[in-house]
């Protein structure tokens, strides 16, 4: 089984210049097969495959365009899967599976450094280091995080990203296949929402951390430093201000996004493991429709914030991981407003009624209804 572990690292000066360089290298070259595909098909030509692309590179364009032979000086695996990853996006959107590739600007894409073990020597890891091909050692900040390569564990590939000017490595580790047998404890059914973040139909309900007083000082106080750096490009048109000053305060944009995005994964990772810890048989979830409820433009930056694709990613992993079944239950389910007493469907409910209240005399916060129905469905996909 593969698992992927993912700390920060503190490497060297040098060393951030050679991770830096290859980024940029690895943008450049994404950016040229979308453009070179692009152009081809202008001009009525075959699209050109990321292998057959790969090869004309190397071979043709860089031989024949001498200014272009820093692309040969990064590490050459990282350049050919950005090629890979181009390919990828191309092969998604022939199969309607998502919108034409977008090219990616410097500085807002999130474009990583690829490694790969290629000989015994690479990839190693120590409780304090790791060593990564083209850099070498790079220190860990968080030591015996990652497993270590002396307790059998093997390393195979992996990424180094950079957020907010902080530098990180995630490495996909295989792992011995240890999942536990089905327990004999009952299932549970999970109702994402937005007043509170995961309603369980055992009663537990976890609170919508957006609404807690340090989350709203962080987006206080980041409202305050956008409109500050708004203001520097505004004077900058008029010649009052540097575009050094400018990278000062994207510094500073950059670091409470990162605070904001860092306290809201960690409340997921708890909440997921809390959940997990109850050993149930299975786990029951809504599959939602995340992109029509972001069409609502007095939600979608709540919906946004509450993150609930990554929640799914995660609690699936974390099943697999403990020998979970995970049922996802059709988006069309009347979980809301199905009555978990008699069964009966209530098609006058509103969203501002907090509160189910049946003809039966059955009444429940909907929420936990919701959980309930959710726990006890029969029609479910297994999550794959």
């Amino acid at each position: 089984m593969l698992k992927s572990f993912k700390t920060e690292i503190n490497p060297t000066e040098e060393q951030k210049v050679k991770i830096n360089k290859t980024i940029g290298t690895c943008r450049y070259v994404y950016n040229f097969y979308l453009a070179h595909n692009k152009e081809l098909h202008n001009n009525g030509e075959k699209f050109m495959s990321g292998k057959s692309f790969s090869v004309w590179l190397n071979n043709e364009y860089i031989y024949n365009n001498p200014d272009k032979a820093w692309i040969k000086e990064v590490y050459s695996k990282a350049v050919k899967k950005s090629i890979e990853d181009g390919c990828t996006a191309f092969t998604r959107f022939f199969k309607h599976q998502s919108g034409f590739p977008k090219f990616k600007k410097k500085g807002k894409s999130d474009v990583k450094m690829y490694f790969v073990k290629n000989n015994p020597k690479d990839c190693r890891c120590e409780r304090h280091r790791i060593n990564i091909p083209s850099l070498g050692w790079v220190k860990l900040k968080e030591k015996g995080y990652i497993p270590t390569t002396k307790d059998g564990w093997v390393i195979k590939s992996g990424t180094i990203s950079i957020n907010a000017n902080r530098y990180y490595v995630a490495v996909l580790v295989e792992i011995p296949d240890t999942k536990i047998a089905n327990n004999s404890n009952e299932g549970i059914g999970i109702d994402l929402g937005l007043k509170d973040f995961a309603i369980v139909s055992n009663g537990k309900i976890y609170k919508n951390k957006n609404k807690s007083v340090k989350l709203k000082k962080l987006e206080k106080q980041l409202k305050r430093e956008q409109r500050c750096l708004s203001r520097k490009y505004e004077n900058l048109k008029k010649g009052e201000s540097t575009q050094k000053n400018i990278q000062k305060q994207k510094l500073k944009v950059q670091k409470i996004h990162h605070r904001i995005d860092n306290i809201r994964t960690d409340y997921i990772n708890k909440t997921i493991a809390e959940i997990v810890k109850t050993k149930p048989s299975y786990i029951t979830i809504e599959d939602l429709n995340v992109s029509g409820m972001m069409k609502n433009r007095h939600l979608s930056k709540a919906i946004a914030s509450q993150k609930f694709y990554e929640f799914r990613t995660k609690l699936k992993a974390k099943c697999d991981e403990n020998g979970i079944e995970l049922r996802v239950v059709d988006r069309w389910y009347p979980s809301s407003k199905l009555c978990h007493c008699c069964g009966t469907i209530k098609k006058d409910l509103k969203l501002s009624d907090r509160i189910y209240r049946c003809d039966c005399g059955y009444v429940e916060d909907r929420d936990v209804n919701a959980a309930l129905n959710l726990k006890d469905a029969l029609t479910y996909k297994i999550a794959r």
